[in-house]
């Protein structure tokens, strides 16, 4: 998508208003979002420009209030209608309802069938202008937009970057659980926009994003042989990076995107490794009778966690990139799995497995500070948003002993170990990806 960005005025707030995203829980800011002003130079699309201009609201309230650091007011409350988007507002209008912050916007619809979208964030007390930007693009790209506009909001009242401007890969499940059908899916983070990659002719399973390109990374099994494919989302083509002997577990990107590290189980040991995407080497980095698996990068490439079970029982191990200095980090009670270094680089997401129940938790790296998020009967497979900030996972449903239950769906969590909530997709869902943000073109 060509997207034109243009700033429009952008002042400092008088007072700050700002949320401490690092918090418990807290009391939720409360934000107005008025209707998006709509005009037109084209008197046939109003009605799909007035369209828009609801759509575009609707996703920026719907994106702020699902982070649970936003409430949105209800727009009965509203005392003043925004006729101008780029008119100041009466504060006093806003003040009684209790709205800290304010947004207006307003959409032109252009003789080339583009639009033009205009957004201000208000600092509601001090009466100022925090943001403001125009966005040119094709009328068909309105919902990203409403993205992008709410990365903004999100990046200026909490001081840390959005994640609304993103896709999730996940495996799309449909079928009897004794013969189950898996897609490659992919949708927007908000469950928008659905499509399958694959035609579910062949299984695929553990999808894996490259966290600073819009690459896919995942292994299929073609002719019952373990491949590991790469996937572009915006050439849409796929490129097979190998066939490998015996069973192939999680392939995942290194942090700079020229490097796949998995795990290749021969003659019943598994074993980590890494592929050079440039010139296909694999070089072996564990040489070890225990089980070693779910590699995962942090996030300066220096280091790797994995799970293993050369101790006894599964637990997380980090080790250099070379495979030297390998430590164990997990202790305690319970069996841990599917560690992902967060892209901050300041925590290890993992699953716990203990107490008949599969968990979602964070550790620092050096295994200290561990924290449970979930308590479902089975959370597993942890995806970071790029900031940082929000975790998604699939939960499995307790099978009932009448033939009910063991369906899968996609879960989010905040880092705080609140708001949790499902996301919605058209079948059942497992083992989600979070892409890094989407690269913002220009025309």
């Amino acid at each position: 998508m060509g997207l034109v960005a243009v700033i429009v005025l952008a002042l400092p707030a008088v007072a700050q208003l700002k949320i401490d995203v690092t918090r418990g829980q807290q009391a939720a800011m409360p934000v107005a979002v008025p209707d998006f002003v709509t005009s037109t130079d084209m008197e046939t699309a109003v009605g799909q420009t007035s369209e828009i201009g609801e759509g575009i609201t609707q996703v920026i309230s719907n994106n702020l209030g699902g982070t649970g650091l936003f409430s949105p007011l209800d727009p009965e409350s509203f005392i003043e209608q925004i006729k101008s988007a780029s008119t100041q507002p009466v504060f006093s209008n806003w003040r009684p309802i209790g709205a800290q912050a304010l947004i207006t916007g307003g959409v032109e619809r252009l003789a080339d069938g583009s639009v033009r979208v205009e957004y201000r964030l208000w600092d509601v007390a001090s009466g100022s202008q925090l943001d403001g930007m125009v966005y040119t693009a094709p009328a068909s790209s309105w919902r990203r937009i409403a993205h992008v506009i709410s990365d903004r909001i999100y990046n200026r009242l909490t001081g840390e970057s959005g994640y609304f401007d993103t896709k999730i890969v996940y495996i799309s499940e449909t079928g009897d659980p004794l013969n189950r059908i898996k897609r490659l899916a992919i949708m927007d983070q908000d469950g928008a926009n659905q499509q399958n990659l694959t035609d579910g002719s062949y299984l695929v399973l553990t999808p894996r994003f490259s966290p600073n390109e819009q690459e896919i990374t995942y292994l299929s099994y073609f002719n019952d042989t373990p491949r590991v494919y790469l996937f572009n989302i915006l050439s849409n083509k796929f490129e097979v990076l190998g066939d490998f002997e015996g069973m192939t577990f999680a392939p995942r990107f290194s942090p700079d995107g020229n490097k796949v590290i998995m795990s290749l189980a021969t003659d019943g040991n598994s074993d980590i490794f890494v592929m050079d995407l440039r010139t296909r080497r694999v070089t072996q980095l564990t040489t070890h009778p225990g089980i070693d698996t779910s590699p995962s990068y942090s996030p300066d490439g220096s280091q790797i966690v994995f799970n293993s079970d050369r101790g006894g029982s599964q637990q997380l191990y980090v080790m250099n990139a070379d495979g030297s200095n390998v430590h164990r980090i997990s202790f305690g009670r319970g069996r841990f799995a599917t560690p992902v270094w967060s892209p901050r680089g300041d925590l290890i997401a993992f699953t716990m497995i203990g107490d008949r129940k599969f968990r979602i938790g964070v550790m620092k790296p050096d295994g200290s500070g561990k924290r449970l998020l979930t308590d479902a009967y089975q959370d597993e497979g942890p995806t970071w948003s790029p900031n940082g900030r929000v975790l998604m996972y699939f939960r499995t449903e307790r099978y009932d002993g009448k033939g009910g239950g063991g369906g899968t769906a996609l879960w989010s969590v905040d880092l705080t170990g609140f708001n949790e909530h499902l996301v919605r997709t058209p079948h059942m869902a497992s083992d989600p990806a979070w892409s890094p943000p989407l690269p913002l073109s220009s025309k």
